[in-house]
């Protein structure tokens, strides 16, 4: 029986949901180029935390969608905070609890603070990658949240997936982490120039309509700086292919854990659906808004289907039983 309330469990899970969802919106904003709704480059406070000067602005299409994104955010740090400070009064002895709990709190800072940073700098690329980063890791650590939420006081033990198993899954999920990394800073520059009104081609394109040539070669790097930032995000996608199908191979062959396993049937589909999805976006010759979105939101779904896994690769230690108080030492009877 898990010592988590029903309702801080339900809070754990509607904040992982609210995650998701905000980076989702992330790239509603980003297909629809409403990333300034708020307000140019260099706005200052009245691009944010204002939204064109003020609390609730008047309504355009790019202004409201960067408006929604901002308020599932703003969401998302309440529930976050929340969680934290109630991790901290109700359950410290649960440590990895206070301890997710708390770094989420500090993710969805510095999360926000690169939302203000890239509308400032008008959606600079590197700012760009971070803020989906950011996104990534926060979602990773709501997910670790509701994991030790559910556990009971006992703990949970780690599944034994075999020699080698958790060091695949860890690694595949670093190259996937960079992957998602290497495409926000490709879909970033797709934002050059943009706030003296000049547009200028971005990566995504940098290789012409081929997949998995690009401009006649393999992995031509060199040819300019848009086609290696675009090879690049290529590269990390070849390598978390190879590492996720190995692992996917490995859990299918061990099956550690009925979990494992089925989160490994879901990666299947999920990685076949995606490098679909990329090839997509490349082959077809105009951008297609929701081809690239559901490009997103699937990289989302892999990573939380990966994240899965990993976290049960590992121990969460039982709850630490709080010292007993210290009694006073008993007064001696005063003989009268």
């Amino acid at each position: 029986m898990t010592s988590t309330s029903p309702g801080f469990r339900r809070l754990a899970t509607s904040t992982a949901v609210a995650t998701f969802l905000l980076i989702v919106l992330g790239g509603v904003v980003r297909v629809s180029d409403s990333g300034l709704g708020c307000g140019a480059g260099g706005s200052g406070t009245r691009g944010w935390p204002l939204c064109r000067g003020d609390l609730i602005p008047g309504f355009s299409l790019h202004t409201g969608i960067e408006y929604a994104h901002r308020a599932v955010a703003s969401i998302v740090v309440v529930e976050m905070i929340v969680l934290a400070v109630w991790a901290w009064r109700r359950y410290r002895g649960r440590r990895w609890l206070v301890r997710a709990s708390a770094a989420g709190v500090v993710l969805v800072v510095v999360q926000a603070l690169l939302g203000a940073a890239t509308v400032e700098k008008s959606l600079d690329e590197p700012l760009v990658a971070a803020h989906l980063g950011a996104a990534m890791l926060l979602f990773a650590v709501a997910l670790l949240v509701l994991r030790a939420a559910r556990a009971d006081d006992g703990g949970a033990p780690a599944v034994d997936g075999g020699r080698r198993f958790r060091g695949l899954a860890v690694t595949s999920q670093a190259l996937l982490f960079g992957a998602i990394v290497a495409g926000g800073y490709m879909a970033g520059t797709e934002h050059l120039g943009r706030a003296d009104q000049r547009v200028t081609a971005g990566a995504h394109h940098a290789c012409g309509y081929q997949f998995p040539t690009c401009n006649g070669g393999f992995m031509p790097f060199g040819q300019s700086r848009l086609v290696d930032i675009h090879l690049a995000h290529r590269a990390f996608v070849y390598l978390f292919s190879a590492a996720a199908i190995a692992l996917i191979a490995a859990a299918l062959r061990r099956r550690p854990a009925g979990t494992v396993v089925r989160a490994a049937q879901a990666l299947t589909g999920l990685l076949v659906l995606q490098i679909l999805l990329g090839a997509l976006n490349v082959w077809l010759v105009h951008e297609y808004e929701l081809l690239i979105l559901a490009h997103l939101a699937t990289a989302t779904l892999l990573w939380g289907t990966l994240t899965t896994i990993n976290l049960q690769l590992f121990r969460i230690p039982a709850t630490a039983r709080e010292p007993a108080p210290r009694l006073g030492r008993p007064e001696r009877a005063v003989a009268t």
